[in-house]
């Protein structure tokens, strides 16, 4: 494989792309920094195909990343190959609205294999190579400039084992039939809509122990207005204000903007300045949260009561079983969610019970559950009969 040398300019990357156009896909990986900014900032990007390597240099003076950013989200014919590649997605969706696509998780493949739920790139890479990669640079401060040799092929050594991984696992895939159980996953993580970060939605990430629609109203109105001055002033959220103190005022609302200086987590300062006075008038400003748009009780999902639960438990019992016997990560045929909402007589709308999902686990799941199906140990083994009723 041809690795080139770092890319920093428009006309060399313009032709790279155009290369890689002609593959039937490109191994993609990001390096980028986020601890001090709302948006991470993105410090170099590695792709490859089976026979060239790059690392692109998207701080280089000048350099347009239009031919990339095109080749990632507008061209159809090329499979896009990363691994745990949320935050890759992110960063392309912050750049475009759009997400990379078509798109292969070489994570979630691995749960197919029985790899594991959460297979590291080090992990795989070992496991389907032999080669123990050098985690030595994994620390670098990815914005400093120049950039070594070292740091840089540790970088494309992340797509260059990559591009040589993919067609194995694919293989593995076919051979076993399984390639077809991740289309749906697949889509799924290339959905837009998981990286649009709504600031009326941020509440929902923070905890309170109150159910009180005036306080989760406050919480919503204060969470918005924390997501909208991280964004203007590119700072992290838990920088701006913490998780806990968001909590604190939505709970214990301040009178006057003076009060703000008694606010554990918040500057002095903010007794007396703009951004102060905008927080105050934005729980000022806040309504009661209504019917519609409050949280589920964790207790009263349909039908979940003691009962429920305990049949629950059995279904993810179940789940350990035929995930062991099809070996496959458990996490990649049921979700959580799922199984309660079956526990509790959900019927429609359940991927468990459509598919392979429903081959694999659904259907016992669904016999234990109406008690058409049991279980008992023989010779030290847990083993399934159908019950006759």
């Amino acid at each position: 494989m041809h690795i080139h040398p770092l890319i920093s300019d428009t006309a060399t990357l313009t032709a790279l792309c155009e290369r890689l156009a002609k593959s039937d896909f490109v191994a993609v990986d990001t390096e980028f920094m986020r601890e001090n900014t709302y948006w991470p900032e993105l410090c170099l990007v590695q792709i490859a195909d089976r026979n060239e390597a790059a690392a692109i240099d998207p701080m280089a003076p000048g350099i347009d990343l239009k031919p990339l950013l095109d080749l990632m989200t507008e061209n159809e014919d090329v499979l896009k190959v990363v691994h745990a590649g949320g935050q890759d997605i992110e960063i392309v969706h912050n750049l475009t609205g759009k997400t990379p696509h078509p798109l292969f998780d070489t994570q979630i493949a691995a749960m197919a294999m029985g790899m594991g739920e959460q297979v590291g790139y080090s992990n795989l890479v070992e496991s389907m190579t032999g080669v123990k990669l050098d985690k030595g640079a994994r620390f670098t401060d990815w914005s400093r400039r120049p950039l070594d040799k070292r740091q840089i092929d540790y970088a494309i050594g992340d797509v260059t084992y990559l591009s040589d991984i993919f067609p194995r696992m694919l293989d593995k895939l076919r051979t076993t039939g399984r390639g077809a159980w991740l289309d749906q996953e697949m889509e799924r993580i290339a959905d837009p809509a998981n990286y649009v970060n709504d600031p009326d939605q941020a509440w929902q990430r923070i905890k309170v122990p109150s159910r009180k629609p005036e306080v989760l109203g406050r919480l919503k109105a204060i969470a918005a207005f924390r997501e909208r001055e991280a964004r203007k002033k590119n700072l992290p959220r838990g920088r701006l204000i913490k998780d806990e103190t968001i909590a604190d005022l939505a709970a214990h609302p301040p009178r006057t903007q003076g009060d703000l200086a008694k606010v554990r987590g918040l500057a002095a300062s903010w007794a007396g300045n703009d951004i102060g006075a905008r927080l105050l008038g934005a729980i000022e400003a806040a309504t009661a949260m209504t019917e519609a748009e409050m949280p589920p009780r964790e207790d009263r999902r349909p039908g979940l009561g003691k009962d429920g639960a305990l049949v629950a438990d059995l279904l993810k019992l179940l789940l350990k079983v035929r995930a062991k016997d099809a070996d496959v990560a458990p996490r990649l045929i049921a979700r959580t969610d799922e199984i309660d909402a079956l526990a509790a007589g959900q019927r429609e709308g359940l991927a468990i019970l459509t598919g392979w999902r429903n081959d694999v686990f659904g259907k016992d799941a669904l016999a234990l559950v109406e008690g058409r199906l049991g279980f008992s140990v023989k010779s030290g083994k847990m083993v399934m009969s159908e019950v006759i009723v």
